[in-house]
């Protein structure tokens, strides 16, 4: 017989919460929040593995909210009862986020307040002084405001959690966070959230659980493939360019879609790229300021962007862990050369709530097999399918093989399918293709880069004052602009019907007269065309494109 999951109901749970889980569209707990919320409202201290996207913020956010409701039945003194800990200030923003979500119809009795961001001290310090229910913060916020005694929280914590806990050593706040814990009552309880269970999140366990229940849910990190479809292809690095130039110029991948590089000159390399064919996209790496950073994903999950170029660097964790003397004086020289200090506290492919995402491109394929993990948990999400892509050069087979050992497990057959794309079919394209390239010079990724962080310093100026006031102006302020320092040549954002290949032909409709383009539909995410806006949900993205180069006997391309 089917295990009964238990529901939202019949945890015993305020009615206002419940009204806001059912606002928020979830008609049942995942596993995550079935065998959390109920555990957490018994008072157990708490580890919890499950892989990304499976609801661990609502698992420990909803029994935090509950236990500050039933304790404000009594007659209390207002004062800080939960500290939530996360290691970037994209993840507490995102869980500052649901929070607030959650507490919809209670806002009045539960308080949030999210202390991430690096602002002065005294500018927060008002809001700690109203003794918000629950503080949202990294480790070296926290312990910043506790120094300087605008938070106390020795008398009155009752709850701590510890968010993505395998991030905070990696990120630099081993130290930090051991000082935090001498601020903190002698007994509360503990949650600790992680997608792994790695050395550094068992010594969180010794440092802060007592007598913990631990959960390891979903083995597999990554959902099966009836929702995750996973495929990889062998290509160096002119062939990667033509085949992502392909994919995207001929609406072959449709919906929102991440594409991974492995540095932060990459995504500006291939934005340009992008530029010369008239694709436009985002770029979101370290070097941008937080608020842009926000305001870049919050509009993504809106719809406003299709794609996003992210940098996923690995060296971020060296520089975490630097002593802050050497950081300083790295900042001082990257200020010198023009550029920007990299943000420390910043992982996209970690701790950053993307929502709807249909496919994850890996452009660079990931150092790790982990990095691959949390790059690909963006996609197929909750219960929709998604799809992933990796583009694998000759120096990056190692990889490839490590990453499908650590999916592949007990299991027999890897979950990661060899793409079988026929790249003769698209040589049409590789002259525009070298065109292209031989535009995006490093002179120009240069003057791209330093362009686009003045803008967007710029812009998170206005997004701290202007917009404050005045949200709806918001909308207005884009970040897929054209960056424009490459020759831009106008010939080659059109696409000829003779260079569509047989295949393809009665699939793919190419923009190439005025009558199609009076039926392109303009919206907030740039020009889709009317054909194609129908089929973005309910299908695989890449399956379309996944052929052998036949004909069927209606003349449309053969589906694999």
């Amino acid at each position: 017989m089917a295990h009964e999951r238990l529901q939202f109901h019949e945890m015993g749970l305020d009615d206002r919460l419940l009204k806001a889980v059912a606002d928020l569209g979830w008609s049942k707990p995942t596993l995550i929040q079935e065998k959390v919320i109920p555990l957490a409202l018994d008072g157990k201290d708490l580890l919890a593995r499950a892989r990304t996207g499976s609801g661990k913020t609502a698992s420990y956010g909803i029994p935090v909210i509950q236990r500050i409701l039933a304790s404000k039945q009594t007659v209390r003194e207002q004062d800080v009862r939960a500290l939530i800990v996360v290691p970037t200030k994209e993840l507490g923003h995102q869980v500052q986020i649901m929070m607030r979500q959650l507490t919809a119809y209670c806002s009045r009795d539960v308080r949030v307040a999210d202390i991430s961001s690096k602002v002065d001290l005294s500018t927060q310090r008002p809001i700690l002084m109203e003794k918000p229910d629950v503080v949202v913060g990294t480790p070296s916020r926290v312990l910043a405001h506790l120094n300087a005694q605008n938070l106390v929280l020795r008398s009155s914590l009752e709850m701590l959690v510890v968010d993505e806990a395998d991030l905070i050593f990696s990120f630099g706040f081993e130290s930090d966070l051991k000082n935090l814990l001498c601020h903190l009552p002698n007994i509360y309880q503990s949650f600790l959230m992680s997608a792994t269970f790695n050395e550094d999140v068992q010594s969180l366990k010794e440092l802060l659980l007592h007598n913990p229940v631990i959960l390891k849910l979903q083995g597999s990190q990554l959902p099966d493939s009836s929702q995750l479809q996973q495929y990889s292809i062998k290509c160096e690095e002119e062939d990667k360019f033509l085949l992502v130039y392909t994919l995207l110029k001929l609406c072959l991948v449709k919906g929102k879609t991440l594409l991974f590089v492995g540095t932060v000159d990459r995504c500006y390399r291939l934005k340009l790229f992008l530029e010369q064919f008239g694709i436009p996209a985002c770029v979101l790496n370290s070097e941008l300021p937080v608020q842009s950073r926000c305001h870049i994903i919050a509009q993504f999950n809106q719809g406003f962007y299709d794609y996003i170029i992210a940098s996923d660097e690995q060296s971020l964790t060296d520089t975490a862990a630097a002593p802050q003397t050497t950081a300083g004086k790295e900042k001082k020289k990257a200020q010198k050369k023009g550029g920007k200090a990299k943000d420390k506290e910043y992982g996209v492919s970690r701790g950053v709530d993307f929502q709807n995402v249909a496919n994850v491109i890996n452009f660079d394929f990931p150092k790790t097999a982990e990095s691959y993990i949390h790059r690909v948990g963006r996609t197929a999400r909750a219960d929709n399918p998604g799809t992933a892509l990796s583009f694998v050069s000759h120096t990056e087979l190692g990889l490839l093989s490590e990453v499908e050992e650590a999916l592949t497990g007990d299991e027999t057959n890897s979950p990661l399918k060899p793409y079988e794309f026929k790249m003769e079919q698209i040589e049409g394209f590789r002259y525009r293709c070298r065109d292209a390239m031989r535009s995006v010079t490093k002179q120009a990724v240069k003057e791209a880069r330093l362009k686009e962080i003045k803008q967007e310093l710029l812009n998170s100026e206005k997004l701290k004052t202007y917009f404050e006031d005045n949200p709806r102006d918001l909308q207005l302020l884009r970040h897929d602009k054209d960056l424009h320092p490459a020759v831009v040549k106008p010939h080659l954002k059109n696409v000829p019907e003779y260079l569509i290949p047989e295949a393809l032909k009665g699939v793919v409709h190419p923009l190439t007269s005025r009558r199609r383009r009076r039926k392109e539909i303009q919206r907030p995410g740039g020009v889709i065309k009317s054909s194609f806006k129908k089929n973005i949900r309910g299908k695989n993205p890449l399956k379309s494109f996944q052929y052998t180069g036949g004909k069927n006997r209606k003349g449309k391309a053969s589906q694999s």
